[in-house]
């Protein structure tokens, strides 16, 4: 996956000033979604889940490292409809069949589940330098950037529909501290004068079931289920460390 090397660059200014913004806008999101079950997907070495107040949070991803579960996103070991929540920071750009981690997520959520996508904007000062660059094999510029009317369109073909979000880092992509710092002004105009140009973006959309009433169950009964995915993904993952 081209995501490699991504959290490195996560630790260089120029990572850090994204990381920032999206650790910020991920703590105001996930923090009132409310259930059981939460995965993060991609990524790891970093904690998007960190605010959230579910009782059971993964993390799950596809080389050796920290998740507790290790997992292609493309056929997660999860049963249809048993998250309430799937954190994707910045899995579909960097990912070669995108739909399918998707489709994926839509099979596992429950009715009105959340998924919380970040990406980067292509249509920025940011998308503007990848196409300029040289370098397109270096991370943040490898992989297919997203838009976000792109993304809400295979929302749409899936069931999932908007509900939250933000653009945000207006600052040219300059590498050295001072200049982000120097351009900083621009993040406090941004949100104001041109609040589609951010380089990256966070959204949130909850899976809609059309013509059915969700029910919920006994808050005893989604416990146990909630609890039943334990010994599933650590099965999986010692299955996985054997192999």
């Amino acid at each position: 996956m081209a995501i490699q090397g991504f959290s490195d660059w996560l630790e260089t200014p120029q990572g850090r000033y994204v990381l920032d913004w999206e650790r910020q806008k991920h703590d105001q999101l996930v923090a009132d979604i409310f259930g059981f079950n939460a995965v993060q997907l991609g990524l790891p070495d970093i904690d998007y889940l960190r605010a959230n107040r579910m009782p059971f949070r993964f993390r799950c991803d596809g080389r050796n490292g920290i998740a507790e579960v290790r997992s292609d996103p493309h056929h997660l070991p999860f049963a249809a409809n048993s998250l309430d929540l799937v954190v994707l920071p910045h899995v579909l750009e960097f990912d070669d069949n995108p739909h399918q981690v998707l489709r994926e997520v839509e099979r596992v959520l429950v009715p009105e589940g959340s998924v919380v996508v970040a990406g980067f904007n292509p249509f920025s000062l940011w998308g503007a330098k990848r196409k300029l660059s040289r370098r397109k094999e270096l991370p943040p510029w490898r992989g297919r950037y997203i838009s976000v009317p792109r993304l809400k369109d295979w929302f749409a073909l899936l069931g999932l529909e908007p509900h939250a979000g933000a653009f945000g880092c207006y600052a040219p992509a300059v590498t050295q501290e001072k200049w982000l710092q120097r351009f900083q002004f621009l993040d406090l105009a941004g949100d104001r004068w041109w609040p589609i140009a951010g380089a990256v973006y966070v959204i949130q959309a909850i899976k809609r079931v059309h013509g059915m009433r969700v029910i919920m169950p006994k808050w005893r009964e989604r416990m146990a289920a909630a609890r039943a995915l334990m010994p599933v993904t650590q099965r999986h993952t010692q299955k996985t460390d054997s192999q």
